[in-house]
């Protein structure tokens, strides 16, 4: 009996072993959530609608009135600097000048005929043939004649200025936008007869809602056009002091320093506004971010889907419950959100699919 359970004694021992190496099992792979890295701009965006319109409008009209025998535009001519733009019946204003050309002929012979006999009646006083009272008398008609002569010869100036006044003629590149005047018609002094506004200064027009009004100094801005989708640089040029009654908006004018011929009044145009630092970021909680003394570091699921790779990034900024990361991510990397602390480089993980995996 005792060499038989002397041989079951080993045959126990081995069992034993096999049991207790079937215990021990591998601990699985841990589980980790992740969140793909898009690159988005984190600054504010504001789409205005508005329209094309000029910096400013010019009502043309004469300097003289009289009656309109030309006025060779339209609404939408486009003129050149020295172009006609309208002409007035010139006979009276001619009249005029030959009135005072024959006003200034009188005044100069008026004025010889002074002198002659102030020289006269000076040489006749001098040998007291003539009281003193009388020589006087002529350097005064003399001197009359005088102011006579400069009178007439200023009137003569403002003829021939008048006569000059019966055509209008375009002293900058324009467009006219309205004719307030037909041909026949008598129009007075300062009379609008045609409107021009200068094809240089293009701006785009906007109303702008008053909790919206602080941010348009502080941004930069864009000019799209609806016609063909291009897009111009603009600039802030005036905003309104006062909104407007009747829909509580602010107008505000952003000019178009680069706009061509091809952008016409009157076209739709959108104003975009750009508020804040237009730089990309990847927007990531901030349990994905962690900090062991090395700077700011990421775990990134390497591309065959199993692996951690510690990545140094760089934080934008950091929020409450967010982080904004610029620059150590691509897009669509895949980073590890939870847990980031008992985590190590190179350990193998299971993701759990937060977002769709690119």
């Amino acid at each position: 009996m005792r060499s038989s359970g002397l041989v079951l004694l080993p045959v126990l021992a081995v069992l034993l072993a096999a049991c207790q190496e079937a215990e021990v099992t591998v601990a699985p792979d841990p589980v980790v959530r992740v969140q793909a890295a898009h690159f988005v701009s984190i600054a504010e965006t504001g789409l205005y609608a508005g329209t094309v319109r000029p910096r400013s409008e010019v009502a043309t009209g004469f300097r003289v009135g009289g009656k309109l025998i030309e006025r060779p535009l339209d609404v939408g001519d486009v003129v050149a600097p020295g172009d006609l733009i309208a002409r007035l019946d010139p006979d009276d204003l001619r009249l005029s000048l030959e009135s005072a050309g024959a006003e200034l002929d009188a005044a100069r012979a008026n004025l010889a005929q002074a002198e002659a006999d102030g020289a006269r009646y000076a040489t006749l006083a001098d040998r007291g043939h003539a009281s003193k009272a009388t020589d006087e008398q002529r350097r005064l008609a003399t001197d009359e004649a005088r102011g006579r002569l400069l009178r007439a010869e200023r009137s003569v100036e403002l003829a021939q200025n008048q006569l000059g006044y019966a055509e209008i003629r375009a002293t900058f590149a324009a467009v006219v936008t309205a004719v307030s005047a037909e041909p026949g018609q008598v129009v007075s002094l300062g009379q609008p007869v045609v409107t021009l506004a200068p094809t240089t200064d293009k701006e785009v027009e906007i109303a702008v809602p008053e909790s919206r009004v602080a941010q348009l100094a502080a941004g930069s801005a864009m000019a799209r056009l609806w016609a063909d989708g291009r897009s111009f640089p603009a600039k802030l040029r005036e905003v309104s002091p006062q909104a407007d009654a009747a829909t509580r908006t602010y107008r505000a004018r952003f000019t178009l320093p680069d706009a061509d011929d091809s952008v016409r009044f009157g076209m739709s145009a959108t104003i975009e506004l750009l508020n804040g630092d237009p730089t990309p970021v990847v927007r990531l909680p901030a349990t994905a971010v962690l900090d062991e003394g090395e700077g700011p570091r990421v775990f990134v699921i390497d591309p065959s889907g199993s692996k951690l790779a510690k990545t140094a990034v760089e934080v934008r900024r950091f929020g409450t419950d967010t982080v904004l990361i610029s620059a150590g991510l691509a897009n669509g990397d895949e980073v590890v959100t939870l847990g980031v602390n008992k985590l190590e480089d190179g350990q193998k993980v299971r993701v759990a699919i937060v977002e769709a995996r690119r």
